[in-house]
């Protein structure tokens, strides 16, 4: 999947996060989106998956060289962040059967095969309200990872894990198919050390005078 940004700018109120950005993402690459706290590196994650609009310029998404229509391109993508909901009324089981409607698991990968990936077999039947902070952003991830996604976007995806947790997130990235896209918005470098190419979203703002 490529993914060309042209002339794109988001703004809030009057004040322009960024501007005139031009950037391709490239299938097989990972991206890292980076700049200080407020830069605006979780608005462009999701104005370049289509999860809000720009204010300014084009976004075209393709895969082999056509274009993809607008609406589907949702089918192709994957988006996980801290600020993204989970059904907390759901049992474990019932959030993942709820899921694979939408969005199926790569390789015919079962539900049981799921649940041994994240480390919560035993968990199953519990709901997710119960769930530490930790446990959901296992599972948001593990989601994430393992849903056919032709690219995953991943905003600050080490949030509320452990060291242990950490290290299972740099495991299950290396193992991603070589042909996804990822893009990752983050100012820890331990969260996208790994990546092909790094977007400093601080040269894209609008300096005031």
């Amino acid at each position: 999947m490529e993914i060309k940004l042209e002339n794109v700018g988001k703004k809030f109120s009057n004040e322009w996060i960024f501007k005139n950005l031009n950037f391709t993402f490239q299938g097989g690459k990972k991206y890292a989106l980076t700049g200080f706290n407020g830069s605006g590196k979780s608005t462009l994650l999701q104005v370049t998956s289509g999860l809000v609009p720009s204010n300014l310029g084009n976004i075209q998404y393709q895969i082999g060289g056509r274009d993809i229509p607008e609406d589907t391109v949702y089918k192709h993508i994957y988006i996980t962040a801290p600020y993204i909901e989970l059904i907390e009324e759901y049992t474990l089981s019932e959030a993942i059967d709820f899921h694979v409607k939408f969005k199926p698991f790569s390789n015919n990968m079962s539900k049981e095969s799921f649940l041994s990936l994240i480390y919560m077999e035993k968990e199953a039947n519990k709901l997710i309200k119960q769930f530490s902070s930790g446990m959901k952003q296992r599972l948001k991830l593990g989601l994430a990872f393992c849903s056919e996604s032709d690219a995953i976007f991943l905003d600050e995806p080490t949030t509320n894990l452990d060291e242990q947790g950490i290290q299972w997130y740099l495991a299950m990235v290396s193992k991603l198919e070589p042909t996804k896209l990822v893009i990752i918005s983050s100012n820890d470098d331990r969260e996208y050390g790994f990546c092909d190419e790094i977007l400093e979203v601080n040269d894209y703002k609008v300096r005031k005078s």
